[in-house]
């Protein structure tokens, strides 16, 4: 099954510059193994101490594994988040940023946009984006794009396009937008990396 999926996104991206993020959280071990037989290289995960169980082994055994970190991250983990991870998808606000700049100033990072401005949802609004690049950017942190979760029941493309046009005004080039419903659509719109999960491995057990 996996295999096939793998096969069938690979196809729909094939036109586009994008890298595509195995979602691999809460999946069990044959599946991941399944993937990395695959080839598939770039995984992505919410939580720091789960990945820390599923990947630290691993990373002896794959030199050129790549991992994101999709989830919310708690200033206390930063430390490990970055002795584990490659690149952080969900900063958020300024304590986490002084933080992670005290660890690791050149790690990458994506702004988390609260496209929808949902209150359950992490991200800074677009009306306070402007001035919290400036703080990041003066700070010295490797920002690289924007990402973004479209409210569950919007039509995604226009969130897509929002956080498109705001990336284009900050001069930033990476969009990490899109998952397993909704990437093709995210692609269409200037996505760079994709974030798939049921997609590729199934729902989760």
């Amino acid at each position: 099954m996996i295999n096939e999926n793998v096969e069938s996104i690979k196809n729909e991206i094939k036109d586009f510059k994008a890298t595509l993020i195995a979602v691999s959280k809460q999946q069990p071990d044959d599946r991941i193994e399944d993937a990395l037989n695959l080839g598939l290289r770039v995984f992505g995960e919410n939580k720091v101490q789960e990945a820390e169980k599923r990947w630290s082994e691993r990373r002896a055994h794959y030199s050129d594994l790549e991992l994101h970190l999709i989830g919310p991250l708690q200033t206390n983990k930063v430390r490990q988040a970055i002795d584990l991870f490659d690149c952080i998808h969900t900063l958020d606000r300024e304590k986490l940023a002084r933080a992670i700049h005290k660890y690791a100033p050149e790690m990458p990072c994506f702004i988390q946009v609260n496209i929808g401005a949902e209150p359950q949802k992490s991200g800074i609004l677009i009306d306070d984006l402007p001035n919290f690049y400036k703080f990041c950017t003066d700070l010295g942190m490797n920002i690289i794009g924007l990402m973004c979760i479209p409210p569950i029941d919007d039509n995604p493309e226009t969130h897509f396009q929002s956080l498109t046009n705001h990336a284009k005004k900050l001069g930033l080039k990476h969009l990490s937008m899109g998952m397993s419903n909704d990437f093709d659509i995210a692609l269409r719109n200037g996505a760079t990396h994709i974030r798939v999960g049921s997609g590729i491995f199934g729902e989760r057990q």
